[in-house]
């Protein structure tokens, strides 16, 4: 329902404006976390995936777990990825803020990359036309896209739809329709323009129920399966229902290999350079793009 779209969007959108007035050197990443998705849960909203904190050549995929020290640097550039829900309807946006004032160029290519490819956007479009969009205006401040990264379509309890927005200009390419929702995510860099996978895995959803030897392994996936259905979670989520820690890495490791759960490592720039982010989540309409979150 559009609606619940819309009012989802509006809370991410609110939590974002939010999540500077916290966001500061000096400040644990995991209280930010959890205060912006505690701020979610007080609007109204259920987080549609776990807040996301990736610094400086972390591109996605970094929620910090319950006991992580990691804190904010006083030169350090943070992407906040913010997702909310009502009934599995989805707002998502994600804004960076620079703290070493050096870096203001790479943050403003990634945000007119998408303003570009929001003027792209109407019924009928292709989505190799929004991502040619993304890539001139980032290569026009000198940079560059991250080229395996991508936006995507949302649907109810579903994040990734099947749909993806490129950041590069790809031949051929889908057709958006009008009705579609979907969200447009330009990551720039001044690194390689590809991102790999890390060694560190925080966040999982559900793929399917599947039979689990382990008594904690089936624990969780009812757990998961009540309360997040197959949206992404956060290990440190679990944590505070499941009290044994190896337990509970085990119910995870078990639940991974029968494949009833993916995960999701942290990415990183491949050349280690710093990366900037802009999301929004757009409405498609007949002749342009309605923006519910920015």
């Amino acid at each position: 329902m559009l609606e619940k779209t819309e009012k989802a969007s509006s809370i991410a959108q609110e939590v974002a404006r939010f999540s500077k007035e916290i966001t500061k050197p000096g400040a644990k990443a995991l209280d930010i976390a959890e205060l912006l998705e505690a701020k979610i849960r007080e609007l109204g909203a259920f987080p549609a995936f776990p807040i996301n904190i990736s610094i400086n050549d972390v591109a996605a995929h970094f929620t910090p777990d319950v006991d992580d020290p990691l804190v904010i640097g006083d030169k350090d550039l943070v992407k906040i990825d913010i997702g909310a829900h009502i009934d599995g309807f989805i707002g998502d946006t994600a804004i960076s803020i620079d703290f070493s004032n050096e870096n203001g160029k790479l943050i403003e290519a990634a945000e007119k990359a998408l303003d570009a490819a929001i003027c792209t956007v109407r019924a009928g479009a292709k989505t190799s036309e929004i991502g040619a969009e993304i890539e001139t205006a980032i290569k026009s401040y000198g940079f560059k896209p991250i080229e395996n990264l991508t936006g995507h379509a949302i649907k109810q309890y579903d994040l990734h739809a099947g749909c993806e927005i490129p950041n590069i200009s790809k031949q051929g390419g889908e057709e958006i329709k009008e009705g579609d929702v979907i969200a447009i995510e330009p990551f720039a860099t001044n690194g390689e323009g590809r991102v790999s996978e890390g060694s560190v895995v925080n966040i999982f959803s559900l793929i399917e129920k599947k039979p689990a030897r382990m008594r904690e392994g089936r624990r969780v996936l009812n757990y998961v399966e009540n309360n997040f259905q197959t949206l992404p979670f956060a290990e440190r989520w679990l944590r505070k229902e499941f009290n044994s820690k190896l337990l509970l890495h085990a119910a995870l490791k078990e639940l991974i290999v029968i494949g009833s759960i993916r995960q999701y490592p942290i990415l990183k720039e491949v050349g280690k350079g710093l990366i900037s982010q802009a999301e929004a989540t757009i409405l498609v309409e007949k002749d342009s793009a309605r923006v519910l979150t920015k």
